[in-house]
């Protein structure tokens, strides 16, 4: 299986299994996470459309966001019998949802609480049980929080931990703000590799493009990034060959959006709307002259209830490449 050196963030309303096959097109290789569901909704509701995904995805690892820990065990079984590759915990969302649900990033304050809750999922399965967190929160000292809630959670055996190198601000800052106001820490995020090199370090937060993650993987073992790769997603293009330095052609965009149409095809005839599809690709041709009309084409088309993928290339059609 791949090495985690480089991953696409767990992102809501973004990265669900639509975007995540179309982003798997691109490389063989990153990491994939699923948009963050909830131990109760999986224990509770309709665990067999959250856990839906393509095998072409593969790596792919299930984020779950609670603090119940039979919950989380329950729904970690569940991932695992599903195929999941890796089981992430979120402890860095900072939504009102989920801080009143307690999770997410109010989890910091209380590592107690999430070490028995990973040690409780690791008993029930054998693949990787993994921590999504962020640096700190409100006015905790970051420069010595971190490192004792890494403490913490490592005792339990977990060994991989994913840290958003900025706070995340509780009071006074709305989930939007939290993504680019609070000030990015990679020097933090680093001197955590230094003070536990034998943890699995994987940064995340501000990371733009493939030459800022080589500059990361100097110093940490992975590289995580979230909405650039989302909106300009041609950014991951040579990753197979900058990144895992493995001999392979660049596609073009084109070529990309070609290969993806036997997706859009199964997936229409299964009932799902080419505007599901589509709106996840709106970004493919940034940059490029037409590409203003290659993502008006679409949103005027794609919603048509009879709408094929034609209409992909019809719109394909507006940009020089």
């Amino acid at each position: 299986m791949p090495d985690l050196k480089l991953a696409i963030a767990p992102m809501m309303d973004y990265t669900d299994r639509h975007d995540r096959y179309f982003l798997r097109l691109f490389s063989k290789n990153i990491w994939l996470y699923t948009e963050m569901v909830t131990s109760q909704a999986l224990v509770k509701g309709d665990a067999k459309r959250l856990l839906k995904y393509d095998d072409f995805e593969h790596p792919i690892a299930l984020q779950l966001g609670g603090s119940d820990k039979n919950q989380l065990a329950i729904a970690s079984v569940m991932a695992e019998d599903a195929g999941y590759d890796e089981v992430n915990l979120n402890v860095g969302c900072p939504s009102d949802r989920v801080q009143s649900g307690k999770f997410g990033a109010c989890l910091m304050a209380e590592p107690t609480l999430v070490a028995n809750c990973i040690s409780h999922m690791q008993k029930h399965v054998s693949i990787p049980v993994t921590v999504k967190c962020r640096i700190g929160i409100d006015d905790q000292d970051e420069g010595r929080q971190l490192p004792l809630f890494i403490k913490t959670l490592e005792e339990t055996g977990c060994q991989t931990f994913i840290i958003h190198a900025r706070k995340a601000w509780l009071k006074g800052l709305s989930p939007k703000e939290n993504r680019d106001v609070p000030p990015l820490n990679y020097p933090l995020v680093y001197d955590m590799k230094n003070k536990f090199p034998h943890l699995k370090i994987i940064i995340n937060g501000g990371v733009q493009n493939l030459q800022e993650a080589k500059q990361h993987l100097k110093m940490v073992d992975g590289v995580m990034i979230g909405r650039a790769a989302y909106h300009d997603p041609y950014i991951l293009a040579a990753v197979d060959r900058e990144i895992f330095k493995i001999d392979t052609l660049v596609k073009t965009r084109k070529q990309i959006l070609q290969t993806f149409i036997p997706y859009v095809d199964r997936e229409l005839s299964q009932g799902v709307k080419l505007s599901q599809m589509s709106r996840h690709i709106l970004g493919l041709f940034q940059g490029l002259p037409g590409a203003r009309q290659w993502r008006r084409y679409l949103s005027e088309n794609a919603n048509n209830p009879n709408a094929t993928s034609k209409i992909l290339m019809e719109a394909a059609s507006f940009v020089q490449e």
